[in-house]
């Protein structure tokens, strides 16, 4: 598998296996990052150490300046997109709905969901036939969060969420018939920085048992899908949203 593909948020995580899962699978990748320089240029040497192609972009994907200069960084160090990746996001603090700071409320929706439609409306400047390209594939990381609403620890993450979820099912639906593929997954319980993040550090440990597999799925385990819904074998799968929650 050949191409260009974007990674938002890959410093870690989920966004970081599936930089390098991309990678292994022969696309050149732009690691992008909001803060963590140091991280995200060990994620792109360990690439390129495998004789893969990568570059790192700092671009916060609630900005729009940010956006446009990351998508043009790679156009001129790797070539159009081929292939985007829409992980980048942030967890809120804890909060129940009527302590939700407002600037706590628009970091999360402008980051989550303001993010996810920048990026995606810069790569389909560049994969539209009417622009010149010649299709593509797109994922959007969501979060069952969606789904369950997420009452007590952060509604406002479960609404930014949600709006991913609707976004993909209605530009997957736009672009169906112009050789874009848009599709999003929602994982569940996975084992990664976020929680300590959030403030939650031993949140992993507390609720693993509670999940129907007894666990926390590893970044790689979402990765693997994400790769799968961007790969030749999905080819007929656009707007699907994949739950990647071990049967939650």
């Amino acid at each position: 598998m050949t191409g260009v593909m974007v990674v938002t948020g890959a410093s870690r995580g989920i966004g970081e296996a599936t930089a390098l899962a991309a990678a292994a699978q022969g696309y050149a990748v732009c690691v992008n990052y909001r803060s963590d320089t140091e991280k995200a240029q060990e994620v792109a040497d360990r690439i390129i150490s495998d004789g893969g192609k990568a570059i790192t972009v700092a671009a916060d994907v609630s900005q729009e300046d940010d956006v446009v200069r990351m998508f043009k960084t790679v156009d001129d160090e790797l070539g159009p997109v081929t292939a985007l990746v829409n992980n980048a996001g942030v967890v809120p603090n804890r909060y129940r709905a009527d302590e939700i700071p407002y600037e706590d409320m628009a970091m999360v929706l402008l980051t989550n969901a303001g993010g996810t439609i920048l990026c995606c409306r810069e790569a389909l400047c560049r994969m539209l036939p009417k622009h010149g390209g010649q299709g593509g594939a797109i994922v959007n990381v969501s979060s069952m969060s969606s789904t369950l609403g997420a009452a007590h620890y952060w509604v406002h993450y479960g609404a930014s969420k949600g709006a991913v979820d609707a976004y993909t099912i209605g530009l997957a639906k736009e672009v169906a018939g112009e050789g874009i593929r848009v599709n999003a997954v929602r994982p569940g319980l996975i084992d990664t920085e976020m929680h300590a993040r959030s403030g939650q550090p031993d949140r992993v440990a507390k609720i693993a048992e509670r999940q129907p597999m007894k666990r926390a799925a590893a970044p790689e385990e979402v990765a693997a899908g994400i790769l799968w819904l961007l790969s030749d074998e999905a080819s007929y799968v656009s707007g699907d949203i994949m739950n990647i929650a071990g049967g939650l």
